[in-house]
């Protein structure tokens, strides 16, 4: 880690590393609850929600990406054990067991909702503090508010398919 960016961060540089290898560890369980929900998906609009659970698993890949490299600039270390992701997790893991597709979407937009959470603290917290983790932040909480619409949208459009047959 750089010491003028260090810095910048002062005190807060421990905390604010914990929060995002909690932030983190939700990444990598998002990961993985979309990518093997896209897997087992069954139901109608099976297609559209894989699809939208793909891009979002890659998503959340990118978002893990982004909070490793901050962690390490702020001088700190990822979680570096899967084991721990379920220690650290804000989100938790919620495995798609029923893989119709309204439970799919419903299980990924609580997730999205917990995310937005999470991110939202962090960007409160490091908005007058630190404007390198703001920004990245400000960015992944964009992402997460598109994928809850996303989510919501198809949900949405499930529920419409009733109205269709009569």
């Amino acid at each position: 880690m750089g010491k003028k960016g260090r810095e910048i961060v002062g005190e807060f540089a421990d905390e604010l590393v914990s929060m995002l290898n909690r932030a983190l560890a939700d990444e990598w369980l998002a990961y993985y609850q979309y990518w093997v929900g896209a897997k087992v998906v069954m139901g109608p609009m099976k297609g559209e929600v894989a699809a939208e659970l793909i891009e979002h698993a890659t998503d959340e890949l990118r978002h893990a990406d982004m909070l490793v490299n901050r962690i390490l600039q702020l001088g700190g270390t990822p979680l570096l054990n899967p084991k721990d992701w379920f220690d650290q997790t804000n989100c938790g893991y919620d495995p798609p067991e029923d893989p119709f597709v309204r439970k799919i979407l419903e299980q990924n937009i609580a997730g999205e909702q917990c995310a937005i959470d999470t991110y939202n603290k962090i960007q409160e917290l490091t908005r007058e503090r630190d404007p390198v983790t703001y920004s990245m932040v400000v960015q992944i909480l964009q992402d997460e508010v598109e994928h809850e619409e996303d989510l919501q949208s198809l949900l949405e459009d499930l529920n419409n398919l009733r109205f269709l047959r009569g």
